[in-house]
C-alpha cells in the first residue's frame, strides 16, 4: 500500500471514529492548502467554513464542526479512492444535523488530499453547498 493511501486511509478512520481534532490536524503539515468550493468566504450561516492554512486551523475547523451539529447524527459514506502518487481523491457522501437549525443536510462531496512526507499538504473539498447552507440558513 502506497504511503499515500495510508495516510488517507489514517485521515478517513479517524474522522469516522470521532477522535479529537488535534488528533486528525497530526496528519497535515504545518502549512495546509485548504479550499472548498464555495463562491466566496462570506457564508455566515455555516461556521465552519471560511480559509484555512495551517494544522491548527485543521483542528479548528473540526471543533467547529462538531460544535455546529448534532452529536451521534453524523453519516458518511465513501464510495471510492483513487491514489496516483502523491494525490488521492476520496468519493462519497455525508449527512448531519445543524444544530441551530434542526435542518439535516445531505452532500456529496468528492476530496482531494495531497501527501507529502507522510502529512496532507492539500484538502480541497468539492461538495454540495447549497445543501448544507440552505439547511444552516436562518
Amino acid at each position: 500500500m502506497s504511503a499515500t493511501r495510508q495516510t488517507v486511509d489514517t485521515l478517513l478512520s479517524r474522522i469516522v471514529a470521532g477522535e479529537v481534532p488535534d488528533r486528525i490536524a497530526e496528519l497535515y503539515a504545518d502549512r495546509v492548502d485548504w479550499q472548498v468550493n464555495w463562491p466566496s468566504t462570506e457564508h455566515l450561516d455555516v461556521p465552519w467554513i471560511r480559509p484555512r492554512s495551517t494544522r491548527a486551523d485543521v483542528a479548528d475547523h473540526h471543533r467547529t464542526l462538531a460544535a455546529a451539529t448534532v452529536p451521534g447524527q453524523a453519516e458518511a459514506t465513501v464510495t471510492g479512492i483513487l491514489v496516483d502518487g502523491p494525490d488521492a481523491v476520496v468519493f462519497g457522501q455525508v449527512a448531519q444535523t445543524v444544530r441551530r437549525t434542526g435542518r439535516r443536510f445531505t452532500a456529496r462531496f468528492a476530496l482531494h488530499l495531497t501527501v507529502a512526507d507522510g502529512r496532507i499538504v492539500r484538502h480541497h473539498v468539492y461538495e454540495d453547498s447549497l445543501a448544507i447552507e440552505a439547511a444552516c440558513r436562518s
